[in-house]
């Protein structure tokens, strides 16, 4: 055969079928997701680990101790393979944490506090919140962080700041908001968890209503226990259930929030989002699940420590995000705000108790 009649051979091209590198198949898609995140998830686990065996040998709350780990390793937030898992557990894994919150509520716990009780609840809740918003308004700050401030306050300390966070709007210092909620929550929350037991003997009240005040005026469930118990067992019995039906709150707080800060969301994502959030729906599914008794014990116990894991490493992850300089710029005023609404719930539930004595 002549060359003039030979068939041109096709020389293979090296770079042919590899245009585009991402996985076609859904599958494959989620396992180059999932290998994607990964190493950042494994660092926010590492970093809990670390808090909770800290936590567990010296004290200290365990939040706060993943927060400060956190942020003494920033600079892998800067860039390296930690960054989109850092980002994935700060916001989906949150959302998984706080969705499993519904399983510590049940509706007859509610029941079993009596009328007057709860309307002393959710009233210092909205009075809370308000006052977080107007404190933040007298100092020259945005409703966004009054709102913050307002909520983790009045509901359940740094898991309240979280939830709330993922339905308020994007701003450029939406991180260093939250970040600063959950230090001064949960160092408030310390500090009365040492003060208010002490007060609240010494004002003449019984266990009962020990136990009432302490669930309504504490911001995280962790210090309310420490508190309560360290009084009696009937106070602490009574200050968890109070302080239970105050995580219940998480929910309607969520749905109103999200509601009246739907429009500027909207701006920020294009629009179409849900008025109330998937996660806090699955709370609210939860907690029916978790009153019908359907759920065993056992699985109950595991699944409440997987809530628990989840929003300890969400709030590392957050502490990685986070940079030392952006909160040494925080200032007064957001200080001023975290104890103005603590000193409002404080009062106005003291205020509550002895018109009702």
């Amino acid at each position: 055969m002549s060359a003039a009649t030979r068939r041109p051979q096709t020389v293979a091209d090296p770079t042919a079928g590899d245009t585009d590198p991402r996985p076609t198949s859904r599958l494959a898609r989620l396992g180059h997701e999932a290998a994607a995140v990964a190493p950042g998830i494994a660092l926010a686990l590492t970093i809990s680990a670390a808090a909770f065996f800290v936590s567990n040998t010296y004290g200290g709350p365990v939040m706060l101790l993943a927060l400060l780990l956190g942020m003494t390793l920033h600079f892998l937030s800067e860039a390296g393979r930690a960054v989109p898992g850092i980002r994935f557990t700060a916001k989906r894994v949150l959302r998984v944490g706080v969705a499993l919150l519904g399983l510590r509520i049940a509706i007859s716990d509610v029941v079993s506090l009596g009328a007057a009780t709860v309307e002393l609840l959710v009233a210092g809740v909205v009075i809370t919140m308000a006052a977080g918003v107007l404190a933040a308004r007298f100092v020259g700050l945005n409703n966004r962080f009054g709102t913050l401030i307002g909520g983790a306050t009045a509901i359940c300390g740094a898991s309240a700041a979280l939830a709330i966070a993922a339905v308020l709007p994007n701003r450029p210092d939406a991180e260093r908001e939250t970040i600063f909620t959950v230090v001064s929550v949960t160092t408030l929350s310390t500090v009365a968890m040492v003060i208010y037991p002490a007060l609240f003997l010494a004002a003449g009240f019984d266990d009962t209503t020990i136990g009432i005040l302490i669930g309504a005026t504490i911001h995280d469930v962790a210090q309310v226990v420490g508190a309560g118990y360290a009084v009696s067992e009937s106070a602490g019995d009574t200050a968890t259930v109070v302080k239970l039906f105050r995580v219940a709150m998480l929910l309607p707080a969520v749905f109103v929030v999200s509601l009246i800060f739907r429009a500027a969301r909207a701006g920020d994502t294009g629009g179409g989002s849900l008025p109330v959030p998937l996660f806090a729906i699955a709370f609210a599914g939860l907690v029916l699940v978790n009153s019908a008794g359907l759920i065993p014990a056992d699985v109950k116990a595991v699944l409440d420590g997987v809530s628990r894991w989840c929003l300890v490493a969400a709030v590392a992850a957050i502490g990685v995000s986070t940079s030392l300089k952006e909160i040494a710029k925080v200032g007064y005023r957001p200080v001023f705000v975290a104890v103005a609404a603590t000193l409002v719930l404080l009062v106005f539930s003291l205020a509550s108790v002895l018109l009702l004595r």
